[in-house]
């Protein structure tokens, strides 16, 4: 579900295909190679989009996340959205110009 979502809002923003990379984690020592941190991961640009840093270490199990008193496997669209804004600001170089000179 949370792949469908990812896809949903890669097309409502207009992300475009080659930007996003579906890695298939099917034994340890992928998840090694990659730093997996369970299933489902989304990073974007290396920077984990629940935790908001880079992966240390692996985990090769299903992952599940807390969203306030509420547990779950699944990475919702809206947060998936609201992550990849925060993220891409992040990532933003600051416009040091100024208006007034």
């Amino acid at each position: 579900k949370s792949w469908e979502n990812l896809l949903r809002i890669q097309e409502e923003e207009g992300i475009p295909s080659d930007e996003i990379e579906k890695i298939e984690v099917p034994d340890m020592e992928t998840a090694e190679s990659v730093s997996f941190q369970g299933s489902p991961t989304i990073l974007i640009d290396g920077i984990d989009m629940y935790t908001g840093m880079k992966p240390e270490g692996c985990r090769f199990s299903c992952r599940v996340f807390q969203f306030g008193d509420h547990r779950t496997g699944i990475l919702s669209a809206d947060f998936i959205r609201e992550k990849y804004h925060e993220l891409q600001q992040e990532q933003q170089p600051e416009d040091d110009s100024s208006a007034f000179e």
